[in-house]
């Protein structure tokens, strides 16, 4: 059994302080009223171990009290005062016991939940870095609250300046030196200030991105319950890539109602 020193060390630590000064009150001077230490005793027990260690002080430090009491009666027995004292200290040791206990509880489950909260972060997090969709998660100020790995390397991001929480403009002016974009110089600021209006309004419109490397992502606005935003970046190279195929393009314009002409001509040429 593995042994609890901090739901012992409260109760050990009043018994002794009591007795301390009892003895010391009958064998060599006289020593004042010790119950405002065993109050502090008894909140200390029941921060470091809870509300049984904290109500096991106090029962001690009564007791301790009453044995005081009687010692310091020139008869015997207790008078009103003695009792009302001794109902005062009762109270008051029970109601610091409780608080912080309760209190300690309180700390505790509040400890707990945000450890699970930080692990449910983590375990989102690593989640997010393995998928192929740029992910940027933004504030209600539009800093990056969180940059995934996709999204990362598709603008060649460092790491540094993603954990330093940069603004959406600068992710944008970012982009645009190291020429991510396939536009050209002159249509970049018209393009990064139609982004950035996007975002800011929370226009939920599909925007094609073109990268100078071929690739091509989609970009989506998501506005947040708590203000912010959730950029996502989906990469369609493939899809756009084909529609801008030439050689497909009549097939697909007669697949959207160009005509039967133009679509029997590829179904015999298929042929």
């Amino acid at each position: 059994m593995q042994f609890d020193w901090r739901a012992i060390s409260g109760p050990a630590l009043t018994a002794a302080t009591a007795l301390i000064a009892i003895l010391v009150d009958r064998t060599l001077v006289t020593v004042p009223n010790p119950a405002p230490l065993l109050i502090c005793i008894i909140a200390f027990a029941g921060s470091l171990s809870g509300l049984a260690s904290g109500m096991i002080s106090a029962t001690i430090a009564i007791a301790a009290s009453t044995l005081f009491f009687l010692n310091h009666r020139a008869t015997p027995g207790y008078d009103v005062a003695d009792l009302v004292r001794l109902a005062i200290l009762a109270m008051t040791a029970a109601g610091t016991a409780a608080i912080t206990g309760l209190l300690r509880q309180r700390m505790l489950d509040a400890f707990g939940w945000e450890r699970r909260h930080h692990a449910t972060a983590e375990r989102l997090s690593a989640a997010l870095d393995r998928v192929d969709i740029g992910i940027v998660l933004l504030d209600s100020d539009t800093r990056a609250e969180f940059i995934n790995r996709a999204f990362r390397d598709y603008f060649s991001l460092s790491d540094a300046k993603a954990d330093s929480k940069p603004p959406f403009i600068a992710l944008m002016y970012h982009g645009r030196d190291t020429g991510a974009y396939e536009l050209p110089e002159d249509e970049l600021s018209a393009f990064i200030a139609r982004r950035t209006e996007m975002m800011r309004s929370g226009d939920t419109t599909p925007l094609n991105i073109a990268l100078k490397d071929g690739r091509v992502l989609r970009f989506s606005c998501a506005v947040l319950p708590d203000g912010g935003r959730m950029l996502s970046y989906t990469p369609v190279t493939d899809l756009v890539r084909h529609d801008d195929d030439p050689s497909s393009a009549e097939f697909h314009r007669a697949l959207r109602g160009g005509g039967d002409r133009g679509l029997v001509r590829h179904l015999r040429a298929a042929e």
